[in-house]
């Protein structure tokens, strides 16, 4: 089998989520990912805790499998090593405030000038053009800033951020993507691209029942804590021992819920339609709990599962890691140590492709500058 991205290099000069998460994705799908880092300091997740046996287990959750060299972009030694990396290169990417490569030298009009085949990747808070482009930014800024922290959260409660930080992941899939999508444009024209994307241009971009119920209403939403504001039932409810989630998306799935509740309400004129259940959201969640608090979460999720009405638990991370759908998957995967021996958990790939590989382990995350023999062997063709 043959990874799909095998053979392509990619120069990874990104730290902390965004970007990495991009290239994590790049090298699961087969690339060859070089990470540059700052010598003696590296990545700033180097030091993010929990730590075992001295290594971070962050910095190996997003960086495993990865080759690392460090190298002062300031000194004319590495950047004449960095350079003959670019030659080699197919993408570059890079997730410093807007101008910095600029200063170094290596920003996108130079390195197209110089090498015209090299995909450039830029992530950043808010991206290389508009007034605030050289404003720093943090997943949590953007997150507030970008509309998600006002509809995340109970109603008539503080706002509160999204537990996984998805300024930064979701900015590094779009960037993913863009990347992919300049590969295959550059493997027919010859011609690079520059892809920017912005941590806030990325949360917007997502806001999908948002946009739509803001720029027909006028009104902005608010948080609906687990329910969904535009279809009902689709929502948490409690059963005699706990919490658990129902979603039924459509009429037919109704009437499905209704059978299975023996709740004979499915041709009540308030709940007959989507729009007439969302106006009526809290009555029918009244009805409905009056009948699944009679029993326990593990009853109704059987014989809501058995009616075909999608339905589940809710899980904390521990039980999402032992979840035999989860494990069926690959999706927990074992990173190894430089000796070959398991030293961390992480998720592994959710892209699952015919012919390619998906292994049960990963390469080690790897030790600042500790591929850098390597790298110049590669490079003078040794």
């Amino acid at each position: 089998m043959t990874a799909p991205l095998a053979g392509y290099v990619i120069l990874d000069l990104t730290h902390v989520l965004a970007g990495p998460f991009c290239t994590l994705t790049l090298a699961d799908m087969g690339a060859q990912v070089i990470k540059v880092e700052q010598p003696r300091t590296g990545d700033d997740t180097r030091t993010f805790p929990p730590f075992k046996d001295g290594k971070s287990a962050y910095f190996a959750a997003i960086n495993h499998g990865k080759k690392s060299i460090a190298l002062n972009l300031k000194a004319d030694a590495d950047r004449a090593i960095f350079e003959r990396l670019l030659a080699r290169a197919d993408v570059v990417v890079e997730n410093y405030r807007p101008g910095v490569m600029e200063r170094l030298g290596y920003g996108w009009d130079d390195l197209h000038a110089a090498f015209p085949r090299l995909v450039y990747g830029a992530v950043s808070g808010f991206g290389h053009t508009g007034p605030d482009a050289k404003r720093p930014a943090y997943d949590m800024v953007v997150q507030a800033r970008g509309g998600v922290m006002s509809i995340t959260g109970e109603k008539d409660r503080d706002p509160v951020r999204v537990g996984a930080s998805i300024g930064d992941i979701v900015a590094g899939m779009y960037l993913t993507q863009g990347i992919l999508a300049a590969l295959l444009d550059r493997d027919r024209s010859g011609v690079g691209r520059k892809i920017d994307v912005a941590m806030l241009d990325s949360q917007l971009a997502i806001l999908e029942h948002a946009v739509a119920l803001t720029t027909v209403t006028g009104k902005a939403p608010g948080p609906s804590g687990a329910r969904h504001p535009s279809i009902t039932p689709f929502e948490t409810f409690h059963a005699s021992d706990g919490l658990f989630v129902i979603a039924a998306g459509n009429d037919r799935l109704f009437e499905k819920l209704c059978i299975a509740l023996n709740l004979p309400i499915s041709d009540d004129p308030r709940f007959t339609t989507n729009p007439e259940r969302c106006k009526h959201a809290r009555l029918l969640k009244r009805l409905i709990e009056a009948v699944t608090l009679e029993n326990t979460r593990a009853y109704w999720i059987s014989r809501l599962t058995a009616a075909g009405i999608p339905t589940g638990p809710i899980q904390d991370v521990a039980q999402v890691l032992k979840d035999p759908q989860i494990l069926a998957r690959n999706m927990v995967v074992d990173v190894l140590d430089k000796n070959g021996r398991q030293a961390f958990k992480a998720a592994g790939n959710p892209i699952k492709m015919t012919d390619a590989p998906d292994p049960t382990t990963r390469g080690p995350a790897p030790d600042l500058d500790g591929n850098r023999g390597e790298i110049l062997r590669w490079l003078d063709g040794r």
